[in-house]
């Protein structure tokens, strides 16, 4: 077995403020690197503290940047950015504020656009099916289901 690195606090801090520099963090992740970096609970808080301090870790930020980003760059829906919001154990509130970063005219214009796409690569004879395939799609991207088929009514027989 490989022997571990040992870190001093001042080595994690170095360490983790060059981790959380590279690209915002939740502190979730932090923990987990902190767990990694074998590092005992006194010594994981006084870190913590330290990069929350120095404003290296702050949930804010990290939930507006990431529902951005998500949405841009990979189009999930909200419904999709609050999960993953969720699961890396943001608050309700900084999860409202990350939301409002999404102006609701560029993400019915994104909702358009990736049905429209989804809908001429589809192909499957079958209306109902392929409108199925097509709703789906759009549920596994995080769209809200009343807005795909209001989205999708332009396609109805």
């Amino acid at each position: 077995m490989k022997p571990t690195k040992t870190y001093t606090v001042e080595e994690a801090k170095r360490a983790l403020e060059n981790y959380c520099v590279y690209q915002d963090r939740c502190h979730k992740e932090v923990e987990e690197k902190l767990v990694k970096m074998n590092m005992i609970p006194q010594a994981q808080e006084v870190i913590l503290l330290h990069l929350m301090e120095h404003n290296f870790l702050n949930e804010e930020r990290f939930s507006k940047s990431f529902a951005r980003g998500k949405f841009r760059i990979k189009k999930y829906g909200k419904v999709r950015i609050v999960q993953e919001l969720k699961y890396r154990g943001i608050s309700e509130y900084n999860i409202k504020s990350a939301l409002k970063e999404i102006s609701s005219e560029e993400y019915t214009n994104t909702l358009n656009e990736l049905s429209h796409q989804k809908w001429a690569q589809t192909k499957e004879p079958n209306f109902y099916k392929k409108k199925k395939k097509v709703v789906d799609f759009l549920i596994r991207k995080g769209y809200e289901y009343h807005l795909i088929l209001e989205n999708l009514q332009v396609y109805d027989l």
